[in-house]
């Protein structure tokens, strides 16, 4: 097994091949990427079926959802590099040019960090979001996947590779760590002169670890405690339905819906509408019904289970949602603000004063007015996949396309002036 110091030399040796590249040489190697995915699908399946039957008993079915590779998802993970392909490379425009009084010509240019780390649990499509769109704005990766996902993710790697391969390019474009202990992790958050920007993406605990811990610059990515508030003037099937899907359609996703605030004015009316679309009709479906967990003003309306202080601050990544009554959108607003994780938050209305309050006001990389908080995806947002959701302020914030894996430097240009 190559150790992880290895395995990062040989990054950064390979950051002088890919700053070398053109844009039509780095398409070419994304869409020979994207092929070799496709063509290698039974392998990365048969891997992929080791990890789920590795996994089953020691983590819940919603995560196992995640883990979960099929032809459609491998289809998926391949035409997203496809999409990232027919982006504009970020690297090497200018973003500013000014000319001084000296002659000096002052170029702000946009280029690519260098080698950039990412830490992640067990959602395999991240391995080929990750180094499709490091490849693209001019990084090397270095991946460092969850033990329950290590056997898919080296799968992944080892096609993605051969695509690489196709046009004579050095494998270690892309890297995956094969030691999947903490020790690993470490390394990467101590490899100062290795490692120019770390990305954790996961839970809480692994976010926390990486910001607390590491000594190279990082980017706090994914916790998503995203609330959802249905205003007095909101229209009532629009509000099921985007808390439907919100909650329900991928529970174990960052941009799934954890708090539901209603005003009081509608809750009586709404709230037991909202109860037989979570709860009543799933469950006569068959289908898994949302766990309520409801504050003292919704236990008055509703039955369900009585919530708890922390249920407030709970990323669930399950069937369950915090329900709480509030009198205003100033109170929603508030109440957001105690508790938010600046991800993604919504407000349902017709009343285009609230919206606008509520959009002013509220302090998350997504704001949304009438639309359901899944759609925070870099894909959704037109920047091909992403490489994790910043909930931060500096240098990114919101999906990570491929402008916000660069950096920039000043090239200057004169003829001959000195100071």
């Amino acid at each position: 097994m190559k150790s992880t110091f290895d395995i990062l030399k040989e990054a950064k040796a390979a950051k002088a091949v890919l700053c070398a590249l053109d844009t039509k040489t780095k398409n070419e190697a994304l869409l020979r990427m994207a092929d070799a995915l496709e063509k290698n699908s039974e392998a990365i399946l048969l891997a992929n079926k080791q990890d789920m039957e590795n996994a089953k008993g020691t983590v819940s079915d919603v995560m196992l959802d995640r883990l979960c590779l099929t032809p459609e998802r491998i289809k998926g993970m391949a035409d997203g590099i496809r999409e990232v392909a027919c982006l504009p490379d970020p690297v090497g425009e200018v973003l500013a040019r000014v000319e001084r009084p000296s002659g000096i010509v002052v170029e702000k240019t946009a280029v690519a960090m260098g080698v950039v780390a990412i830490i992640y649990e067990s959602r395999p499509n991240v391995t080929s979001d990750a180094a499709a769109l490091a490849l693209k704005s001019g990084n090397v990766c270095v991946l460092r996947g969850g033990k329950e996902a290590f056997l898919s993710a080296n799968a992944i790697v080892t096609a993605m590779r051969k695509g690489l391969n196709e046009i004579n390019l050095p494998e270690t474009l892309i890297n995956l760590v094969q030691d999947t202990t903490r020790q690993s992790a470490n390394e990467l958050m101590n490899a100062v002169g290795y490692v120019d920007l770390l990305i954790p993406r996961g839970g809480a605990g692994l976010i926390k670890a990486v910001t607390e811990n590491a000594k190279v610059p990082c980017i706090q990515t994914g916790t998503g405690i995203c609330h959802i508030y249905v205003d007095e003037d909101a229209d009532f099937e629009k509000a099921l339905n985007i808390i439907e899907n919100a909650k329900t359609s991928r529970p174990s996703v960052c941009n799934a819906a954890e708090v539901l605030i209603v005003n009081s004015k509608i809750a009586r009316e709404w709230l037991p509408l909202a109860k037989e679309r979570l709860v009543d009709k799933r469950a006569a479906e068959g289908k898994i019904p949302v766990e309520l967990r409801l504050d003292e003003r919704a236990s008055e309306i509703v039955e369900g289970t009585k919530a708890t202080e922390n249920d407030f601050d709970t990323e669930f990544l399950d069937y369950i949602l915090a329900v709480k009554v509030v009198d205003s959108v100033d109170e929603a607003i508030c109440h957001i603000s105690l508790h938010s994780t600046g991800h993604s938050e919504a407000i349902i209305t017709e009343n285009s004063e609230n919206a606008d309050k509520f959009t002013k006001a509220v302090d998350s990389a997504a704001v949304y007015v009438n639309a359901s908080t899944r759609f925070t995806d870099g894909g959704e947002f037109g920047l091909g996949c992403e490489m994790g959701i910043s909930t931060q302020k500096l240098h990114a914030r919101g999906p990570m396309g491929l402008k916000e894996l660069t950096t920039y430097k000043f090239i200057i240009k004169g003829d001959g002036q000195i100071r």
